[in-house]
């Protein structure tokens, strides 16, 4: 078979994978982006990803960048104040309720919510319209064997490329981060996300907001109005056991038991999607690059889903690679090059990892002590102005 030659591979056409193709094509690189599973047409699919993903500001910028916002920004709810509530007792009730605003810092909203089904299916119609950009999808990676030169990659077809840079952008149980022998290490705090989205009584008004109890975070992110009701996409960290317990409910059990978590901050919730289960972990790849390879995204870094991190870390992810690509495109794949990104990443990502980590055993804590650590850590962080502007640069990664 003919082997063809690309300047960049990458595997995995999720967000983060697609995002980098259609930037680094327009920015004048060929590049090959291939995934076994084409993106689902509708939330209703059985592969859809019914999370949603606050866009922050540099992940809009990105995206602009590449040309792909204005496709978005139709579908987008913009967050303009971000509520944390610090729930205790039992039904849980506001021990300490504060309100960060959008306008402390700029005119722009924190970020612009967007459902991920959604924000990929849009960004694989975009990529199938960018010149230079091959899309293979349905087929995926399968092997790769690097030289001081290049990336032989083999697909799942059986198709050969050879490349200047491969790119692992295949999620957290990533291939070829696997073929090009890079371990992970992996904090587990036995917990369960749930993944849905609920109508309720009450507009959002464009206020995100998170309410924390023991077993972890409730967090309600504006949505579009959903047959002429508002409407919120919801991500709930729970005691593994008990969040698969709350997943089977039937959807009137479900709205009841979401509605009392959320202490009813905006009325009675009511199903509207099925729920999505996974696993709550913190997880990091030992090592950032290989010969010829770079990771991003979760083949790099795995957050639990608070302040909107996730995702908008593989977009900074994204926007290093992109960066560096123009600025040094004659020695894109090579030793510098790669070190050059490690550098630029690593220290960001290990910084909010241990965060997050930290935020996230604070925060699902019943023990006494913790709960008034957090509640006076909140009136602390948002009441002293500097502190408060401060910490809120940092969550947007300015």
């Amino acid at each position: 078979m003919t082997r063809v030659t690309t300047d960049i591979f990458i595997s995995g056409a999720g967000i983060a994978g697609l995002s980098a193709a259609i930037a680094l094509a327009r920015a004048g690189f060929r590049v090959t982006l291939a995934d076994p599973a084409p993106p689902p047409q509708t939330q209703d699919a059985a592969e859809a990803d019914l999370r949603s993903t606050a866009f922050l500001q540099p992940a809009r910028a990105l995206l602009e960048e590449a040309g792909v916002w204005p496709a978005l920004a139709p579908h987008a709810t913009p967050l303009e104040t971000l509520r944390v509530i610090d729930l205790s007792g039992d039904p849980p009730e506001a021990r300490t309720e504060r309100a960060f605003q959008a306008s402390d810092l700029s005119e722009a909203a924190f970020g612009w919510n967007l459902p991920n089904w959604l924000t990929r299916k849009v960004l694989t119609e975009a990529a199938g319209e960018t010149t230079g950009l091959d899309l293979r999808l349905g087929t995926g990676f399968a092997g790769i064997l690097t030289r001081e030169r290049e990336a032989l990659v083999t697909l799942g077809d059986g198709m050969r490329l050879s490349a200047r840079l491969a790119i692992a952008a295949d999620g957290r149980a990533s291939p070829l981060r696997e073929a090009a022998g890079i371990g992970v290490d992996t904090a587990r705090y036995g917990q369960k996300a749930l993944a849905f989205a609920v109508r309720h009584e009450t507009p959002h008004r464009n206020v995100s907001t998170e309410l924390y109890h023991e077993g972890g975070a409730f967090v309600l992110v504006p949505l579009p109005d959903h047959d002429g009701q508002p409407a919120s996409a919801v991500v709930w960290m729970q005691d593994g056991h008990e969040a698969l317990r709350l997943a089977a409910l039937d959807d009137a059990a479900f709205g009841v038991e979401a509605t009392r978590r959320s202490a009813g901050c905006l009325g009675h919730l009511h199903p509207i999607t099925a729920r999505a289960v996974w696993p709550v972990v913190t997880q990091r790849a030992q090592r950032m690059t290989a010969q010829r390879t770079a990771l991003i995204a979760e083949a790099a870094h795995v957050l639990p889903p608070i302040g909107a991190q996730g995702l908008n870390t593989s977009l900074a992810d994204v926007r290093a690679l992109v960066d560096l690509a123009r600025d040094t495109p004659a020695s894109i794949g090579e030793t510098p090059f790669l070190n050059s990104f490690a550098k630029a990443r690593e220290r960001d990502i290990a910084a909010r990892a241990r965060v997050i980590d930290a935020y996230n055993r604070l925060c699902r804590s019943d023990a006494p002590p913790l709960q008034a650590l957090r509640s006076q850590g909140l009136k602390l962080v948002h009441d002293i102005a500097p502190l408060r502007r401060g910490i809120m640069r940092a969550g947007l990664g300015r």
